[in-house]
């Protein structure tokens, strides 16, 4: 069904395209708010992949790597604002926007413990990171989104996660 959609969307059916993005638009807005840390820049990098996606969209040879595709342009369109802002997001800023079932506070305090390890780490190491256990995304995906090997995104993991070993363990890195 999506290499139908995919198909009929680069002939120029908005709403098909509509249809890709709305099927994963939850996994759209916490990959753009992890990045961006607040509801409304996840959403003002959300429609700015939309307007790439829908002008570039003729240009996607494997039909059924489209969501994989439109990830790496959403994370480029992150990329891009950070560029352009030139400033660092602080953990004071983060909100748990996403949260959709439990207890709030509870979810609040436990984002906020994560980011506050991750900010710890060094910021490829907690992107790394994040992608992998927070996304869930294979190793592959991660390398192409990032454009970055997939040795130095093992390396990058594994690096990160021994650090927060130690961190959470209180010993300190040597």
């Amino acid at each position: 069904m999506t290499g139908k959609l995919v198909k009929k969307a680069q002939k120029g059916d908005k709403d098909a395209l509509l249809q890709l993005i709305m099927k994963k638009q939850d996994e759209y807005y916490r990959l753009a708010f992890s990045y961006m840390k607040n509801k409304d820049d996840a959403l003002d990098m959300m429609e700015d992949m939309i307007v790439i996606l829908y002008e570039k969209i003729h240009t996607l040879k494997n039909r059924d790597s489209f969501y994989s595709w439109s990830k790496t342009i959403l994370v480029r369109c992150c990329y891009d604002a950070f560029r352009k802002r030139k400033k660092t997001i602080s953990i004071e800023d983060n909100e748990l926007e996403f949260a959709s079932s439990g207890n709030a506070v509870d979810q609040k305090n436990t984002q906020l413990d994560l980011d506050h390890l991750l900010a710890q780490l060094n910021p490829q190491q907690a992107e790394m990171i994040r992608l992998k256990y927070l996304h869930d995304l294979d190793l592959k995906t991660i390398g192409t989104m990032t454009n970055t090997s997939i040795g130095t995104v093992k390396s990058r993991i594994y690096y990160g996660l021994k650090k927060l070993h130690h961190l959470n363990r209180g010993e300190q890195d040597e």
